[in-house]
C-alpha cells in the first residue's frame, strides 16, 4: 500500500530539533532529522516544518535564510535591532524574566526551516560543547564541556516553537521532539494554560536518540525546572529520575516514546544494559511505559559514490553492481595525501601509511570516548600489529584527550610506522574520502542506540565490523559486514582477522558481501520505508491528547 493511501490522517508535522544536517549538527541527530523531514513531504505528503536554533557559528543569511517578521514590535538581540520579535517567558527561581527572539526562515529540500535569533543560541560556538576559542575567553568553558545554560537553552528553543505555533496560527497533527533537548515540551503543551487548549488536537513523539547517561537533559535544581518550564510542581516532581527532573520521564505522560532501533529499545527495558541510562527504561516500563524501536534510516543518494562529485571522491564506483576500479583509486589518492601529510584543514596528523593499495586498510571515524569503544580499539589495533599481519589502520576523530595521546604515540611509534595513522579533528569533506579508501571499518561501541555509520560505509563498499549490540545488530555477521558478541580488544582482533582472511583468500566472496549490504540497505533502510513506521507512530500519538500521570 503507497504511503499516501496509509495516510489519512497525518497532514502537518512540526521537529523540534537541536541539530540538522547542513546547518548546525554534533551526531546522528542531525541526519536523522533532516532525512526523516525530507521523506515525510516528498513521499508522505506532509508539510513538514523544523525549529532549531541559530548558533554563533552559522550564518543565517548565507545559509539562504530570511528574517520570517514575525513579532509585535522590533527589539534588540545580541547588539542588533530586529524589526519584529516576541518575547518568551524564561522566569528563573528568583526572577520573573523574558527573552527576545526573532525568527529567520528559509525552505530546504522541500521543508520549511527555522531558525530561533536570541542571545542564548548566538553567543554558542558549538552546538552543545565549549570551543578551544571559548576556553581561551574564559577559562572555566573548558573545550568540550556542556553549556552551563543548556536546560534554559533547550526551554527556550521549546517555548519558542509552541509560540510560533501559535503566532502563525499552525494547528499541527504532531510535533516531533528530537531527543532530551526537546523531551519537555509535550508536558509544556499539555500542563501551562497558555498552551494546553491550543494544542489540544496535536499529538506528541518524543525520540529517544541516546538514553546513555549524560544525555538525558536532566536538572538537579527542581525550583529552577519548575520556574523555567512553568510546569506545576506535581508534573516536576512525577518526572523524576533519582532526584534530578528529566525530559524523558516528564514527557512520558504526554506523549509517545520510541527509541531509535528495536534492539536498543530492547535493551533498555529488558536487559541489564539499562544501567547505562541510569535505569530509564525499566522505570518507564514499571509505570506501564513500552519504548516502540524504530530503526533509523539512511538516504542511499546522500551517500552515492556513482556520483564522486558530491562526495569529494577521486573517482567514482558501483558498489550495488560490484564495480569497484574506481574505490580503489580513491584509496591510492587518500594514501597519497597521507604520505604528503595533507595538507588537512581543521586536521592534524599523526604518523603516516605506506602508498601500498593492495594492503587491507581498517578505519575508524567517530568520536574517541570510552562509549564508542575507543580503549578496545586501540588494544586491537597493537594486537594485530603485534602479530605483524599485513594490514593499515586509520584513525580520524578526536575526543577524550588519554586516547588521542595513546594513538598519537601509536602512530609515531616504531611499531606503528607506515601501517598506523592518527587524524585528529574533523572535516565532512575528509570523512567520505576515508569511508570511500577503507575496506574495512571498525565499530566496536560498548552501545550503540542505532549506528548511522554502518550504513554509510557499507554504501561506500567498506565493510563494517561491529560489536553485536543495539542497532548495530542489522548488520548481519558474514552476509553485509562482521560482528562480534564479546566486547573485547581478543574479539575484535579476531573478527579483523578473519576480515583478513577474506580479504586475501576470497575477494569475490568479499566483492559479494559488499553487494549484499547496498542491497539490503534499499530493501529494508530507507527513509522511505521507515517513514510508514514514523506515521503510523503519529497517528498512534493523537489520541494522547490528556493523560493521568503515574
Amino acid at each position: 500500500m503507497k504511503a499516501e493511501e496509509k495516510n489519512t490522517e497525518i497532514r502537518s508535522v512540526w521537529m523540534v530539533s537541536r541539530e540538522y544536517e547542513g546547518l548546525a549538527g554534533a551526531g546522528g541527530v542531525k541526519d536523522v532529522c533532516r532525512q526523516l523531514a525530507e521523506a515525510l513531504a516528498a513521499h508522505g505528503h506532509c508539510s513538514v516544518r523544523v525549529i532549531l536554533p541559530r548558533y554563533g557559528f552559522m550564518d543565517a543569511a548565507r545559509l539562504g535564510f530570511s528574517l520570517a517578521g514575525i513579532g509585535p514590535k522590533s527589539g534588540r538581540i545580541g547588539g542588533r535591532r530586529y524589526g519584529q520579535v516576541f518575547e518568551v517567558d524564561m522566569n528563573y527561581t528568583a526572577e520573573e524574566r523574558r527573552e527576545a527572539v526573532a525568527i529567520w526562515r528559509a525552505e530546504l529540500g522541500g521543508v520549511t526551516v527555522f531558525l530561533v535569533e536570541a542571545d542564548r543560541f548566538a553567543t554558542k560556538r558549538g552546538v552543545y560543547t565549549y570551543t578551544d576559542e571559548d576556553e581561551q575567553e574564559v577559562a572555566w568553558q573548558r573545550r568540550g564541556g556542556g553549556h552551563f545554560d543548556y536546560f534554559a537553552m533547550n526551554i527556550l528553543l521549546q517555548k519558542t516553537a509552541l509560540d510560533l505555533m501559535i503566532l502563525l496560527d499552525e494547528h499541527p497533527d504532531v510535533i516531533h521532539c528530537q531527543d532530551g533537548h526537546a523531551a519537555t515540551l509535550p508536558a509544556m503543551m499539555r500542563e501551562n494554560s497558555g498552551y494546553r487548549h491550543y494544542f489540544s488536537r496535536t499529538g506528541a513523539v518524543v525520540t529517544i536518540h541516546n538514553a546513555g547517561l549524560g544525555y538525558h537533559q536532566e536538572v538537579d535544581d527542581l525550583a529552577f525546572a519548575q520556574a523555567v518550564t512553568g510546569l506545576p510542581k506535581r508534573v516536576i516532581l512525577a518526572g523524576r529520575l533519582g532526584v534530578s527532573f528529566d525530559p524523558f520521564m516528564a514527557a512520558a505522560g504526554y506523549a509517545v516514546l520510541n527509541t531509535v532501533s528495536e534492539n536498543y529499545g530492547r535493551e533498555l527495558q529488558q536487559t541489564p544494559e539499562d544501567a547505562r541510562t541510569g535505569w530509564l527504561g525499566h522505570t518507564l516500563l514499571e509505570h506501564g511505559v513500552s519504548l516502540a524501536g524504530i530503526t533509523n534510516g539512511i538516504d542511499p543518494a546522500a551517500f552515492d559514490p556513482t556520483r564522486p562529485e558530491r562526495l569529494g571522491l577521486a573517482a567514482g564506483y558501483d558498489v550495488r553492481n560490484g564495480e569497484l576500479v574506481g574505490k580503489g583509486r580513491c584509496k591510492a589518492a587518500l594514501l597519497a595525501r597521507i604520505a604528503g601529510n595533507g595538507p588537512w584543514d581543521q586536521v592534524k596528523q599523526f604518523g603516516a601509511l605506506a602508498e601500498l593499495g593492495e594492503v587491507p586498510l581498517f578505519t575508524f571515524i567517530g568520536r574517541l570516548t570510552q562509549q564508542k569503544g575507543v580503549d578496545i580499539l586501540i588494544k586491537a589495533i597493537d594486537e594485530l600489529l603485534s602479530q605483524e599481519l599485513s594490514a593499515q589502520f586509520l584513525v580520524f576523530g578526536s575526543g577524550a584527550p588519554e586516547f588521542e595521546k595513546q594513538l598519537e604515540w601509536l602512530a609515531t611509534s616504531s611499531v606503528g610506522q607506515g601501517k598506523v595513522c592518527f587524524l585528529s579533528g574533523y572535516d565532512p569533506i575528509l570523512v567520505h574520502k576515508v569511508y570511500a579508501a577503507g575496506d574495512f571499518f571498525l565499530i566496536p561501541s560498548r552501545y550503540e542506540p542505532c549506528g548511522l555509520t554502518d550504513y554509510i560505509s557499507q554504501l561506500l563498499g567498506n565493510l563494517p565490523i561491529v560489536h553485536r549490540v543495539g542497532g548495530l545488530v542489522k548488520v548481519l555477521d558474514g552476509q553485509t559486514g562482521f560482528s562480534y558478541n564479546d566486547n573485547s580488544a581478543v574479539a575484535l582482533a579476531s573478527a579483523m582477522v578473519r576480515a583478513l582472511t577474506l580479504y586475501r583468500e576470497n575477494p569475490a566472496g568479499l566483492r559479494a558481501m559488499q553487494m549484499a549490504a547496498v542491497e539490503r540497505i534499499a530493501k529494508f533502510h530507507t527513509w522511505e520505508k521507515v517513514m510508514d513506521d514514523y506515521l503510523a507512530l503519529y497517528q498512534q500519538a493523537r489520541p494522547m491528547l490528556s493523560q493521568d500521570w503515574w
